[in-house]
């Protein structure tokens, strides 16, 4: 990574708020449902919203704490988290500020709780301790365990999540089955940032998923993350799961191309190998963001034309 430029050492790369629409794109799919089903109410869904990128914020800033204290981020490869390694930042505070947000997410699962009933309580539990053992305690990330926490956790826990504190319900079928295409997506972008750090993370011992792998499958298994979400939503409108508005996310097959084009060049580019992180990011963002948008398009802007 010695020709990528690092990033400027603070706070603002510890919280990483370019991360968070792993956060938003999943309370906006269970919110939108929710609004569909006429139970929604605009004060709670933004305390969920605040809830969702505390518990995504939590994560982050634990993440940078844990790979410290792993001895995964090192001098050599600070182009990803200078923070600690270089002594711009206390350990010690980078730790408070990530249980902070931890308590503060669960603070606001109080007031879920008292809105919507003990229901609430089975989602609230597991994206704390989801967050919070990432890489500490149980440091599952280190057990090849963080993708598939990322697919369950965040793509579809956390719509479910939304739907149940907007509702009281601790299931919805729709919300679950429009979450599976974005759930891919949003793993696909820890994919892409294990396979950036993969030569890294082999010499510190760090046993991502894409660590018990051969670089070249590790790619692959990145590649069909990003790609499936198109034929499981091509499947769900075919079948009537998902209006066929939410074909306005095929826009995004243009941000796929050029993901694909950039995975090639990933192993002998330091640039096109730092880029696997941005360009899964920028394209379940975009996905995410297109999806609910034609879900609303087809439920309240259609009716007024037709």
């Amino acid at each position: 990574m010695a020709s990528v430029k690092p990033v400027k050492a603070g706070w603002y790369n510890v919280f990483r708020p370019w991360t968070l629409h792993g956060a938003v794109v999943p309370v906006l799919i269970g919110g939108a449902v929710a609004l569909h089903d006429g139970k929604f109410d605009v004060p709670i869904f933004i305390l969920i919203l605040i809830g969702g990128i505390l518990l995504q914020s939590a994560a982050n800033i634990l993440n940078t704490y844990g790979d410290f204290k792993k001895g995964t981020d090192t001098v050599e490869n600070e182009t990803r988290s200078p923070e600690l390694v270089t002594g711009k930042l206390r350990p010690k505070s980078v730790l408070m500020t990530g249980l902070a947000c931890l308590g503060i997410s669960c603070l606001l699962g109080l007031i879920f709780i008292w809105h919507s009933g003990w229901n609430v309580l089975v989602y609230g539990l597991l994206g704390v301790i989801g967050a919070g053992t990432y890489t500490l305690g149980i440091s599952y990330k280190y057990l090849g365990m963080g993708q598939i926490s990322v697919f369950f956790l965040m793509g579809i826990l956390m719509p479910l999540g939304t739907y149940c504190v907007l509702t009281g319900e601790l299931f919805s079928m729709e919300t679950f089955l429009l979450s599976l295409p974005n759930a891919f997506m949003i793993t696909a972008v820890l994919s892409g940032n294990e396979m950036r750090d993969y030569e890294e993370d082999r010499k510190a011992g760090a046993m991502t998923l894409s660590q018990h792998m051969a670089y070249e499958n590790g790619m692959r298994l990145y590649l069909a993350e990003n790609a499936v979400a198109f034929p499981i939503l091509l499947a769900l409108i075919l079948l009537g799961c998902a209006p066929l508005c939410c074909a306005l996310a095929f826009l995004t097959l243009y941000d796929l191309y050029r993901l694909i084009e950039n995975s090639r060049l990933a192993r002998g580019d330091p640039h096109a190998g730092f880029m696997l992180v941005p360009m899964a990011f920028r394209l379940n963002w975009h996905f995410g963001v297109l999806l609910v948008a034609g879900y609303l398009i087809q439920y309240y802007a259609l009716p007024l034309v037709m």
